[in-house]
């Protein structure tokens, strides 16, 4: 059963958190803040804080930046996760992830579904792993990103989440790249 165990100490994480859109600004980026508030609250440092309009290959190049940096073990994005011409979030992700976490979008929809019933399709979520950082794409509504936090990253990216987290595995997330 899923558990906080009190017994392991809290391991803060390191988060850059990069707002994808056309219109917000600092001012208006109420996701954003929603975000940085959890991320602050939950006892993380928030890295990095950056929007950027919705460019596939302005925001690949961003996710790889932060990737390539040591001071960042997660990167979460919020919107450009739907199905208009403009939102390519999810492409740009792709394009830098080395493996997809499948089952993020799949719990994501599965929240979303007793929430907002199947208008749930029309969110493209999705989590991966690159150069050893995890990468989140969550929608642009702020309800949606205190689902995906709350209910999912909140306890992934808690050490002490039982019987298993993300933060446990970060080590071996590069494994891949050392030497035989």
């Amino acid at each position: 059963m899923s558990r906080i165990d009190e017994s392991r100490d809290f391991i803060p994480v390191r988060i850059a958190l990069l707002t994808v859109s056309d219109t917000r600004t600092e001012d208006d980026d109420r996701s954003g803040d929603l975000l940085a508030d959890r991320i602050r609250a939950a006892g993380h440092e928030l890295a990095h804080r950056a929007i950027l309009p919705d460019e596939r290959a302005a925001i690949a190049d961003r996710l790889r930046a932060w990737c390539a940096e040591k001071g960042v073990d997660v990167v979460i994005s919020t919107g450009g996760t739907g199905l208009t011409g403009r939102d390519v979030t999810v492409e740009a992700h792709r394009d830098v992830y080395e493996k997809e976490i499948d089952a993020f979008g799949t719990v994501f929809t599965m929240i979303s579904m007793d929430k907002i019933g199947t208008s749930a399709v029309q969110s493209r979520a999705t989590g991966g792993v690159a150069d050893g950082t995890y990468l989140f794409a969550l929608p642009g509504s702020p309800s949606a990103c205190r689902d995906a936090w709350d209910e999912i990253l909140a306890l992934q990216l808690d050490y002490r989440h039982r019987p298993c987290n993300f933060v446990e595995i970060f080590p071996r997330l590069s494994e891949h790249r050392r030497r035989k």
